[in-house]
Formats: structure tokens, sequence, C-alpha cells
């Protein structure tokens, strides 16, 4: 049950895939507008994660290691058609506001890193736990940066206007670059509380030991 826990609730802070890992920014930084478009991404991402974690750790003993990223690629893909295409059946305009990011998630490092370094090792419902885990890792950090950007860039929460009208909305936190100013910040403040997700400094600086040359004069005879 320890264990369990662990895969499950680690993801969240002390081992997230974006503040810890770096991993998933590109759409962290695309769909973070709008809460309502942030929380579908969220539940496309964690579904894909967890039932491709699932699937490939059931058949992982019967994949060949040469062709392995290509079976997990093509379950990875498959059910990022059929999650794309609910969508666009059942919210067309979230859909069409996602643009190609839900396509995207194929290749997203979240997914094909918990298939090949977890799916590939462990047992179906260790790694369906996995999955899930990460994928709300994933969702905590998007829904904190969707809330920021649209409470205080637009005025808004779920499109409902919860700014007074005299609040001067900010059009800086509606651009991408916003969302890197947002996960370096809580990046910065879950380091500053954990002090075993510091990496160590690999290339420390040297005392300065430079001294200056002294020219030499040369004295010629005659």
């Amino acid at each position: 049950m320890k264990e369990i826990r662990a895969l499950l609730f680690d993801p969240i802070v002390k081992n997230n895939p974006i503040a810890l890992q770096i991993l998933g920014i590109c759409s962290a930084l695309a769909v973070t507008v709008k809460m309502d478009v942030t929380m579908i991404m969220c539940i496309a991402l964690t579904s894909v994660v967890t039932l491709s974690n699932f699937f490939i750790s059931i058949i992982r003993l019967y994949i060949p290691d040469s062709i392995r990223i290509i079976v997990q690629m093509t379950i990875i893909s498959s059910l990022v058609i059929m999650v794309d295409e609910i969508l666009k059946a059942y919210a067309y305009e979230a859909s069409k506001e996602l643009s190609v990011f839900v396509g995207l998630i194929i290749t997203n490092c979240i997914v094909m890193g918990r298939a090949e370094a977890f799916a590939m090792k462990n047992p179906p419902l260790k790694s369906l736990i996995d999955g899930f885990g990460n994928g709300l890792g994933y969702s905590f950090i998007l829904i904190i940066v969707a809330t920021i950007r649209e409470v205080f860039g637009s005025g808004t929460f779920f499109g409902v206007q919860v700014m007074p009208d005299f609040y001067p909305t900010n059009n800086f936190l509606l651009l991408p670059p916003s969302s890197f100013i947002i996960i370096g910040l809580m990046i910065w403040v879950i380091r500053s509380f954990d002090d075993e997700q510091v990496d160590e400094n690999e290339f420390p600086l040297k005392a300065h030991t430079y001294k200056p040359l002294t020219a030499k004069k040369e004295v010629i005879d005659g």
C-alpha cells in the first residue's frame, strides 16, 4: 500500500514530471490561457499515459527489444487518435482551440518516458497507477498556471468574470513567455522547501588563480 501511495502521489510534488524532470513544457505554454481548455488537455493526457502504461505493461514480455519503441508509439498513437475523435465528437470547440496539441501527445516526453522507464519493467496494475499519478502531476502544474493566467490575464475563471470591472487585465499573462516565468517560480518554490530536488553543481566555480604575466626585459649587450 505504501508503494501504491508513492506511485500515485509522488509525481504531484516530490517527483513532478514538469517541475522536477522538466518534461511536457510545450503544452504547458500553449493551452493554459483558459481553464476549460486546460482541463480537457489534462484529462486527455492523463487518459493516454494511464492506458498506454497499462497496455504496454500487459504485453511487455512479448515485445522484441529491437522494436519496442515502435510498439510503444503504435499503442500511444492509437489512444491519442481515439481521444482526438472523442473530443471532436463531444467538445468540438475545445478540440479546435487545442489544435495540434492533442496530436502531439504522441511524442510527449511524459508519455514516452513512463512507457519506457516504468511500464516496460513493471506489472500492469503498478503501471496503471504510475501513469495516472504522472497525469495528476502534469495536471497539477497546468491547472495552477492556467488559473494564474486566466484570472490575472483575462479577469475570468472558466469564462466567468471574477475580477472587478476596474481591474486592468494583464495581457502579458496571455502570452506563452508568462508560462515560463510562472513554472520557473513554481520550481523555485518547490525546491526551496525540498532540498532533495536541488541539483548538484556539476561544474563548481573554482577559486580565481589567474596571475598576470610579468614581462621580462632582455638586455642585449653591444
